[in-house]
């Protein structure tokens, strides 16, 4: 496809930095650096994930504290799953007391756009098909689905709920059967699940390292799991120590035609959206 065409042909990082038109820096506030080694010790990698603040703030919020807290230090992939995902975050495992400085938030399943607002809160959504009536697309490149913004103008204040769909690379929280129930524990998509979708809260995506989420070890609970060695926010790292990253534009001139092409494809049926990451030492 031509989305997969584009992942496969990305430039330098710094030629990609300076095509402002196609290619945005994401926010170090918004990205979190997992460091992550095997069950035995081994140095497994680096993923990056970044966050949607208009998705979920509560959740961003929660992850933002919980990460600087340190408190995801230490803990394992403990349910691993072939094709679906890789869940980690419990604290409780490592310290009831800690755990109980983390009470249960409010699910955020959905989230609220106003189409017809040129000054929404929330970035516009490229969808991929006709504007008022496509369901698929991205904001910010995460892959969002939707509500037909045909929808709005019957709406009293011109709304549609959209939500950020449980695609490969896709992060979001785990809960009990009680909606209203999330803590600590989160998950990263190995697969596509939309069953998922409008249950469970998805907050953010990777944009580095999918192949070690896609390569750790499987188990419900695993034997000699991934271990989440430490969870920083790259805005709290020393700013020579950050790495940085690319995000390619869905708004951009060079995304357009994979739009178009794909006009009501599902949108976890297309490759993630092209990220690039630099670290200090490249």
């Amino acid at each position: 496809s031509q989305a997969a065409a584009i992942a496969q042909e990305v430039p330098e990082f710094s030629e990609l930095a300076a095509d402002s038109a196609n290619w945005r820096e994401a926010a170090p506030e918004n990205l979190i650096q997992f460091r992550i080694q095997d069950g035995r010790g081994a140095e497994r990698g680096v993923v990056l994930v970044e966050m949607a603040p208009f998705s979920a703030p509560g959740h961003i919020e929660r992850f933002q504290a919980l990460v600087a807290s340190g408190d995801l230090n230490g803990t394992v992939f403990h349910r691993v799953i072939d094709d679906f995902m890789s869940q980690g975050g419990d604290v409780e495992q490592i310290s009831t007391e800690k755990a109980e400085n983390w009470p249960e938030i409010p699910g955020e399943f959905v989230f609220t756009r106003h189409p017809l607002d040129a000054d929404d809160t929330v970035p516009p959504m490229q969808k991929l098909g006709p504007n008022s009536s496509a369901t698929d697309g991205y904001i910010l490149g995460f892959p969002v689905q939707t509500q037909s913004e045909y929808l709005a103008s019957l709406t009293k204040d011109a709304s549609v709920e959209s939500w950020i769909a449980h695609c490969p690379g896709v992060a979001s929280t785990a809960r009990t059967t009680d909606p209203n129930s999330a803590t600590t524990q989160f998950f990263l998509m190995r697969g596509t699940a939309d069953f998922l979708d409008r249950q469970y809260t998805a907050w953010g995506r990777v944009v580095h390292g999918q192949e070690i989420v896609e390569t750790m070890k499987t188990g419900e609970p695993v034997r000699l799991p991934e271990v989440l060695i430490s969870a920083k926010m790259v805005s709290d790292m020393p700013e020579a120590d950050r790495p940085r990253v690319l995000v390619q534009k869905t708004d951009g001139p060079a995304f357009a035609s994979v739009l178009q092409e794909n006009a009501g494809a599902n949108v976890c049926d297309l490759p993630a959206v092209p990220s690039v990451a630099m670290f200090p030492e490249d």
